[in-house]
């Protein structure tokens, strides 16, 4: 797996780093939703550099420009419900994408902190040829991106594959790298050093669904 970790070069994608983290700024949702939206606008433009483009003539009043635009035929698939920001930040720069959207949620052992990962919905468009982005913010333990892409292959193989998140942890990424081909590509604002015993990253920022959605029921 190819990795394209932003936070090796300092830019203004900090500043929208350090908000999501932020334990006070974090309690204001419509906020942190905004901030994961524009890391992935962010995202987007970096991975936007090693597409495939063509040159275009584009008539203006006063005569013809050339422009070189991407020609891919690219799909955006967000695991639900943390997800939507993101996948909202990517939509705003693809904005002629084709949508899938999947539920993979962790099932938690009463008794242990195990869990396994279920998807109960899924749709997605034919994938065959196009370029699948995968948008997950927080890639813990990698589980559920890796059930997510074994969970699409049957609606076709993709042209090439990218994964979008915001904060990974070094285990979850080393989990994905073993897991995926080497050509696929993983696009992350931020690697952290650990996960806890319930598989949460640490630093991390908690729950990104329910700082952006709010708390939700445990089944």
């Amino acid at each position: 797996m190819q990795i394209h970790n932003l936070s090796e070069t300092p830019s203004l994608l900090n500043t929208f780093m350090s908000e999501i983290r932020d334990k006070n700024i974090q309690k204001d949702s419509m906020r942190f939703r905004r901030n994961i939206e524009r890391i992935g606008e962010i995202l987007a433009y970096e991975l936007s550099k090693v597409l495939n483009f063509s040159p275009q003539k584009t008539e203006t009043p006063l005569g013809i420009s050339k422009e070189y635009l991407y020609s891919n035929d690219i799909v955006i698939c967000s695991i639900l419900r943390a997800g939507l920001p993101l996948h909202s930040g990517l939509l705003n720069y693809f904005d002629n994408a084709e949508n899938a959207f999947i539920s993979a949620y962790r099932k938690h052992n009463d008794v242990t902190h195990d869990f396994e990962i279920i998807i109960e919905y899924l749709t997605c468009p034919d994938l065959e040829g196009k370029t699948l982005l995968v948008a997950d913010p927080m890639l813990a333990t990698g589980q559920s991106i890796y059930a997510t892409l074994e969970a699409l292959k049957p609606f076709g193989t993709p042209k090439e594959t990218h994964i979008i998140s915001v904060i990974g942890a070094k285990d979850g990424v080393a989990y994905v790298d073993s897991k995926v081909d080497n050509d696929i590509h993983l696009w992350i604002a931020s690697i952290d050093e650990d996960l806890n015993e319930k598989g949460y990253i640490i630093p991390g920022l908690g729950d990104a669904g329910d700082l952006a959605f709010g708390s939700k029921l445990q089944n």
